[in-house]
């Protein structure tokens, strides 16, 4: 058998084929290609005939979400430190080969100054690079102004577009200054629709920390995203938004809205309980559950999320 393209294993991060190292054929990627094309000898009849084989693309994503990381101290028993430096430490062994990281949201504590400078230390030991993200703990001056964007960062928004082999992926501020709940303003929503409009060819896949719809999680539900109406409608009027992923609640759920898949991610940090039996935040208590990061894999259109315990529970807790 003679094989015109190799394409057999894909390509690298850097686009290269991973089996035998081409980079590309007229300046392209391997990566980049829809179709390979083979070419079969078939000894039988002494022909050579032309197979189109699908091409074998894919976006790898590690997502994480709410480290709530302080410099000092601990939150609700846990020292915040420990779980972060654990899963950047569980990333960087055993998923090295995907495109990047996001962390959506709820970065830091109260200490702004102190807590973005520390956190930006943690995060320059990923061998990823982690897109941070806004959540309502956070600080959009102190963000920007300590841990790297995207030069086409909004100015006035933390919200950017990463372009991969897969789509679009685009990542929101839905913080509101002195609330927990979130907030998506005409400016805001403005620029999703003219990127949406603008790359409508392609597939987009959207990151946001507060969830546009009531999740069943009662407390959580208190401080969703208040202009859930109005950013549905705006997605809902572009075909190509493909998921929603949105932090927030500390517990990982699925489901559809409005047709559209979304799903939501246990926290770096402490996890909520099961709105069963009924709590309130005077009575709150984290659970007994290990955090967690997700693995996201597209390939083709396909969207695969797997829920990924990095450590034991027990991990950076008092006592």
């Amino acid at each position: 058998m003679q094989i015109a393209a190799c394409g057999t294993n894909g390509t690298d991060r850097m686009g290269s084929c991973r089996c035998c190292g081409i980079g590309g054929i007229g300046g392209d990627s391997i990566q980049d290609w829809q179709l390979f094309v083979v070419a079969v000898s078939v000894p039988q009849a002494g022909d050579s005939l032309l197979i189109q084989v699908e091409g074998i693309k894919m976006t790898k994503i590690i997502w994480m979400s709410d480290p709530h990381f302080q410099n000092e101290g601990t939150i609700d028993g846990l020292d915040p430190r420990m779980r972060l430096a654990a899963a950047i430490d569980h990333a960087n062994t055993h998923h090295a080969d995907a495109d990047f990281a996001i962390l959506s949201g709820d970065l830091v504590g109260d200490d702004i100054e102190g807590d973005y400078t520390a956190l930006a230390g943690y995060l320059a030991k990923s061998e990823l690079h982690i897109y941070p993200m806004m959540g309502n703990n956070d600080d959009r001056a102190g963000l920007r102004s300590r841990l790297p964007l995207p030069e086409d960062t909004m100015p006035d928004f933390i919200q950017f577009a990463l372009e991969t082999a897969e789509g679009t992926v685009v990542c929101l501020d839905t913080h509101k200054v002195g609330s927990h709940a979130g907030q998506f303003c005409d400016v805001r929503r403005d620029w999703l629709d003219n990127l949406l409009r603008k790359t409508a060819d392609r597939p987009a896949y959207i990151f946001m920390h507060h969830p546009p719809l009531a999740l069943g999680l009662p407390k959580q539900d208190e401080i969703m995203l208040e202009d859930d109406d109005t950013f549905l409608n705006v997605v809902c009027r572009h075909t190509n938004v493909k998921h929603l992923f949105m932090g927030h609640v500390h517990r990982p759920t699925c489901g559809t809205v409005r047709g559209i898949p979304f799903a939501t991610l246990g926290a770096l940090s402490f996890q909520a309980p099961a709105p069963r039996p009924a709590w309130d935040w005077d009575s709150f208590k984290p659970p007994k559950e290990a955090p967690q990061y997700g693995v996201l894999e597209i390939s083709n259109g396909n969207v695969i999320l797997q829920y990924t315990q990095f450590c034991d529970f027990a991990l950076g807790m008092d006592g």
